[in-house]
């Protein structure tokens, strides 16, 4: 029996250039305005998607790496996606909106103020996807730190924000009119936190959330620090893992041995894999793109080294072709499931010429070689992963574009509620009851 999956938009580009590069770029739309964003996400919605995950990041890099950042608008010009989240939430009722929070660079309280503010203004439909990048820090006056150093860092920072969260007791909220009284100073605690990486007072200056809950903690991160953090600290987990049926029953099997090593249970978490299947009309039309991709040429390597050249914050294309990536080109704030993720597949001596053109070539949903298919087909393996993987769904990943949702949904969720595979209505609760009512 088909089993309900959560699916989700990760907004790849972030508030960026959205389409460009691309052909429905000559649409004219201006990425700066929040029209665009407000078509997409309530086409969003429509479709039955739970939340849209806006990726970012602060910086363009150093002078080094600036043009690879800004050359193709892989990695900037950006701007930030906590301001553009209230105009989502006013177009729309019942979609998630969970822009890229910065664990490093962004004080706790502050944090914490902002999101209790933004769950209010959405009745319960806001989220955090929070991420360790240190390479920011020289942009507020900071020090970069290990990977290590910034799991440690993120850890103390989501408890103390959750401290904050939780500093009106219950019955501090009082509001009654007939007394005049407000709130019961009583019982709201003053924190007063002094830990290895933060130093601050509460309580909060927010009302607590009552029967919205807690906005929902996302974070991403493939490494064996990233999956503990998932397990023990998010409520969702953004994987990336080989799309086979035992490569995803382990990473979940990771995340949860996490969870269940925290206290939590393994329905406390949700584990959303992302992909960008490439959907195409027919079979025969997915052979001729797979066939096409067998042998890239010299531009279409580079193409691939730029655009992993901006996540990495790492100049591939002036390295040699015919030689091994070293690890030690890479500064050591670079994630390291990026470095993973580029390697992905390869024996540890390959060229960085095979590295690129492994990333180059597509493969069949059909026969889980890669993401080139028929809506049918990626249906196929959603609803594998759900039965067989005991999978919670899919994070799609794309621009945030009207046409770019279009094209990609508009053969989809028919075969996915076809299926029974995608909702066809909402509860009436916000973005957490949405992720866990099934």
């Amino acid at each position: 029996m088909a089993r309900l999956q959560h699916l989700g938009w990760f907004f790849s580009r972030g508030f960026g250039p959205q389409g460009w590069g691309h052909p429905h770029h000559g649409w004219g739309d201006d990425w700066t305005r929040p029209d665009l964003y407000v078509r997409a996400v309530q086409e969003l919605e429509q479709a039955g998607l739970d939340l849209v995950v806006c990726e970012d990041a602060v910086s363009l890099g150093d002078p080094r790496t600036l043009d690879l950042r800004v050359r193709a608008a892989y990695g900037g010009p950006k701007h930030d996606p906590l301001l553009l989240a209230p105009y989502l939430f006013a177009a729309t009722r019942h979609i998630g909106v969970v822009p890229t929070v910065n664990a490093g660079i962004t004080p706790p309280y502050l944090a914490a103020r902002q999101a209790a503010t933004l769950q209010h203004l959405s009745a319960g439909r806001f989220g955090i996807n929070l991420v360790t990048d240190s390479g920011s820090a020289r942009h507020v006056g900071l020090e970069p730190v290990p990977h290590g150093v910034a799991y440690d860092r993120a850890t103390e920072w989501i408890d103390v924000v959750r401290e904050l969260w939780r500093s009106w007791d219950d019955g501090a909220l009082v509001a009654d009119a007939a007394t005049g009284r407000f709130a019961d100073g009583g019982r709201i605690r003053a924190l007063e936190h002094r830990g290895e990486h933060f130093r601050l007072d509460g309580p909060l200056n927010a009302l607590p959330f009552e029967s919205l809950g807690e906005p929902v903690v996302v974070s991403p991160g493939g490494s064996p620090r990233g999956l503990a953090f998932a397990g023990s600290r998010s409520d969702v987990q953004l994987a990336l893992a080989p799309l086979d049926v035992a490569s995803v029953r382990a990473y979940r099997a990771r995340v949860l041995a996490a969870a269940a090593e925290a206290g939590r249970k393994a329905g406390d978490v949700r584990v959303l894999f992302v992909v960008k299947p490439e959907l195409v009309a027919s079979a025969e039309e997915a052979d001729r793109v797979v066939a096409a991709s067998r042998a890239p040429g010299e531009d279409v390597l580079r193409a691939v080294a730029l655009a992993w050249s901006s996540d990495l914050e790492t100049d591939l294309t002036a390295l040699p072709l015919d030689e091994p990536l070293r690890d030690d080109v890479f500064a050591d704030h670079v994630s390291r499931g990026t470095i993973a993720g580029l390697r992905a597949g390869a024996d540890p001596d390959a060229p960085l010429r095979e590295l690129l053109a492994r990333k180059a070539r597509k493969g069949r949903l059909a026969d889980r070689s890669g993401l080139v298919g028929t809506a049918e087909e990626f249906a196929d393996l959603v609803e594998e992963f759900g039965e067989d993987a005991d999978n919670d769904g899919f994070l799609l990943s794309g621009d945030l574009h009207p046409v770019t949702v279009h094209r990609f949904l508009d053969d989809l969720v028919p075969v996915l509620r076809r299926r029974g595979l995608l909702r066809t209505s909402f509860g009436r609760g916000g973005l957490r009851e949405n992720l866990f009512d099934f």
